[in-house]
Formats: structure tokens, sequence, C-alpha cells
């Protein structure tokens, strides 16, 4: 497996790609929340610093416009494209970021569809499953998979979900955080459940929510309650072999002692 991390777009873009290499990384996720930098010419400019630095772009993760609440109170009207309002202006910024992921050569398109509907007998978890296998086959005509970022269902509702859609281009970028920040399920847990589906790998490690209202935090990695040796393990049971990126979303110095501290951690399970 590769050790990466994330990359935002920015004006910055290319010099943070040359951190990712003075890091001792191999890949890293591009991802991007400001479609005005969904360029021909930004493309080239990334491609350009990836291949200078000898670094894979692993995937590409594509943000939405709009109200955004990462909570349990406005989070089920607010992220994705689960809520009717956003519903057909996100998916046509998602299309765009598909299109720009192409220009990068990306095979994997990652985003949050938002917080999935977990009764399968119900118009909305239809009409949901139709928007997002009209996306998946605009990612499949681009040579991508579509992958769902963990946190805001159960893992059986997202394999129900996967299922069901059926586009046969669709995967999983497993974030063990984000189940247990939402409260959705213990990592190994899930990946008993949905593990043959997982193309992509957050390392991020947080708690379970206390607050009823709001989500677990996030912590260094090593520092919650995700178990990264038995993870990797029961990945590597799945054939999993691809790119593990580091996630840890704070900034400043902290950020960058953080992800390098997780670096080691990782790769003290991996050389195990």
């Amino acid at each position: 497996m590769k050790i990466g991390t994330m990359v935002h777009l920015d004006e910055n873009v290319c010099s943070k790609i040359k951190d990712v290499k003075t890091y001792g990384m191999e890949s890293f996720q591009l991802c991007c929340w400001n479609f005005a930098y969904f360029t021909d010419e930004m493309a080239e400019k990334i491609k350009k610093a990836a291949d200078e630095e000898g670094l894979e772009i692993s995937a590409v993760w594509c943000g939405w416009s709009g109200e955004a609440q990462w909570n349990f109170v406005k989070g089920y009207h607010t992220l994705g494209i689960v809520p009717v309002y956003f519903r057909d202006q996100r998916v046509k910024e998602l299309k765009t970021g598909s299109d720009f992921a192409k220009k990068l050569g990306a095979k994997d398109f990652v985003t949050h569809m938002g917080f999935l509907p977990e009764n399968p007998d119900t118009d909305e978890f239809r009409a949901v499953v139709a928007t997002i296998r009209d996306l998946a086959e605009y990612c499949k005509a681009n040579g991508q998979y579509l992958l769902f970022e963990t946190g805001q269902e159960t893992p059986i509702t997202l394999k129900r979900t996967i299922i069901e859609v059926g586009t046969g281009n669709l995967g999983i970028n497993l974030d063990p955080a984000n189940l247990l920040l939402y409260g959705k399920a213990n990592p190994c847990d899930a990946v008993d459940i949905f593990g043959d589906y997982v193309r992509g790998i957050h390392a991020k490690d947080g708690e379970y929510p206390t607050d009823p209202a709001h989500l677990g935090e996030e912590k260094r990695i090593g520092d919650g309650r995700a178990n990264f040796p038995v993870l990797i393990k029961k990945l590597k049971e799945h054939g999993y072999d691809g790119s593990i990126t580091i996630e840890r979303e704070i900034s400043g110095d902290k950020q960058i002692e953080d992800i390098l501290y997780a670096k080691k951690f990782l790769e003290d399970i991996l050389n195990g």
C-alpha cells in the first residue's frame, strides 16, 4: 500500500504537491470545493507537478456548492445530493468535477452523497438511487469509479445503495473516523460488511458522538477508536492494495506534525 495525503486545490496547489514529496509520500488525493479551478490550464499544472515529483493522483475528491452543516440537526437537509433542494445543481457540479478528474487521468472520483435513506421501500430512497445512477453512468463514460465517502449512513445502507444502483463502477472511500464521528459503525466491523467495495482509504481517527446534535471529535491517528492494525489486516484480506491517504482536518503547524506522525504510525503497521 502507498501512503499519501490530501492536497486541497487552490492557487498554491503546485507548492502543496511538492510538500507531499518532501513529506516522503507516494500519492495524494486532490480535493476541490471551488469549481473555478476546473480548467484545462489548472489540470496541466497539476499533472506536470505530480509527474515532476513522481506522485500518483490516487483520486479526485469533489465538493459541491450551497449550505453545508456538518451536524445531526441540519446535515440531513444540507449535505450531498440527498436534499432535493440542492440535488440538481450539485449533480451538475459533480459532473463538471468528473470531467476535470478525467483531464488529470484520475480513475477514482469521490464525494459525500449525504445521509442516504435507511429505508429502501420509500420514494426518497428510489429517487436518490436514480440520481446516483445518473451520476455513476456519467463517471463510467469518463472511465471512472464513483466512490462514496463513508460516514453519513450505516454500512449496510451503503452496501444496499451500491447494489441497488447497480452500474458496476461504484466503490467506497473508507474514512474510518467518519464512521465513528457520525456514530454509524466500528470501522473494522464495517469492512466485514462492505470491504469488497473499498477503493480508497482516509487515514483519520476519531471518537463516537456524545452530544445528540453534533458529530464526535476527530483525533490524531492512534488517539481515537479506529483500530488501524486490525483495519489494515482486514482490508488486505479483502484484496485492498491501494493508497492510504492521511487526512487531518485541522490547520497550521500542528496539522503537518500530525500528518508526519501518521505516516510513521502507518509505516510501522505496514512493515510490522
